[in-house]
């Protein structure tokens, strides 16, 4: 979402330049922080100013660029619940997306009482939402995997084969998160090593190596990318010449599902990136801790989806044994 500063207090652009530049969150979340951040404050304004419970179609019409930091200081504990009540009856925002915007308010209201201290009591302290639930990840199988490497290959517009079969290959085998991917530049590989720098959320970089399979489809893409008459640094190029763009790798996963007969099931590059965490777990003996490292999350609960993953699909290992309906006769 594009931020536009000269619509906003001076309080707000300073906590967007703190998140983007001292914390260094990605751009995409930043953006999602402003515009949770910038709908309740447009709600609380309303909310103040009317009897009624304001309509989701009002917010826009709310200029906050002459809210004052003195009105945020009457913020309280009450105005937050008004604010989730709205979001739910008025928007219908679910659980998942409201623990969302709490988080983007946390942030906020931390910001201005300890970074900025523009203020002395933090109205989110308190706050307690129901906790959503997870669902699990959406991945694909080792057999889908193949059939997708395997489409790449032999179904799919040749004229950058190397380049999207070295794409689906890292996803698959590294877990990288697309902007990860996009980010990758020549000098991010180690070939000797066979390692790569990715730069995760918050611009923390870390070590992730690679496999055969990850070796020798980036030495086959490496052989045409070097030929490229462009000065552009990026690993993966378009058309053009220049750093691909996220929804060019998008549409080349995209692309690959439905050429081998995957898509319509939600599937998107991220799921590739449950996929590879998946089939490390189930499949390669790796342990929750490992895994956390090589996804480059911040806390091992995030990670321990996918042991949840795996009892699933012991469970299922279970269901369809070929003596899971054999019983005794005249037991039911």
């Amino acid at each position: 979402m594009q931020i536009h500063r000269k619509e906003n207090p001076d309080f707000l652009n300073d906590y967007i330049t703190h998140i983007s530049v001292v914390k260094g969150l990605a751009q995409s979340t930043v953006g999602v922080y402003y515009q949770d951040i910038r709908q309740f404050l447009r709600f609380y304004i309303l909310d103040k100013s009317m009897d009624d419970v304001p309509s989701q179609g009002m917010l826009d019409s709310v200029d906050l660029r002459s809210l004052t930091i003195e009105e945020v200081r009457k913020i309280t504990l009450r105005d937050i619940h008004n604010y989730y009540s709205f979001i739910a009856s008025e928007c219908g925002n679910k659980d998942k997306i409201r623990a969302r915007k709490a988080t983007s308010l946390r942030s906020f209201f931390r910001y201005l009482t300890k970074q900025a201290a523009l203020l002395d009591y933090d109205p989110t302290t308190n706050l307690e939402l129901s906790r959503p639930k997870h669902a699990l990840p959406k991945y694909l199988n080792l057999t889908e995997s193949l059939e997708l490497l395997k489409t790449v290959t032999t179904e799919t517009d040749g004229k950058h084969n190397l380049r999207d079969y070295c794409i689906l290959t890292l996803f698959l085998n590294c877990g990288i998160r697309l902007g990860e991917l996009v980010g990758l530049n020549l000098s991010s590989l180690d070939m000797e090593e066979k390692r790569m720098r990715v730069l995760g959320k918050g611009n923390k970089e870390r070590i992730v190596y690679l496999n055969p399979a990850c070796i020798s489809a980036l030495r086959e893409y490496l052989f045409e990318r070097l030929q490229a008459e462009t000065d552009d640094p990026a690993l993966f190029l378009s058309n053009r010449n220049k750093r691909i763009s996220r929804r060019r790798v998008q549409q080349t996963v995209e692309n690959a599902l439905k050429a081998a007969g995957l898509d319509g099931r939600g599937l998107s590059t991220h799921k590739l990136r449950h996929t590879a965490a998946t089939l490390m777990y189930q499949h390669g003996h790796v342990d929750v801790l490992t895994l956390k490292n090589i996804l480059g999350h911040e806390s091992i609960s995030t990670t321990e989806i996918y042991t949840h993953l795996s009892d699933t699909s012991m469970q299922e290992a279970m269901d369809h044994s070929p003596l899971a309906d054999v019983k005794r006769n005249g037991v039911k």
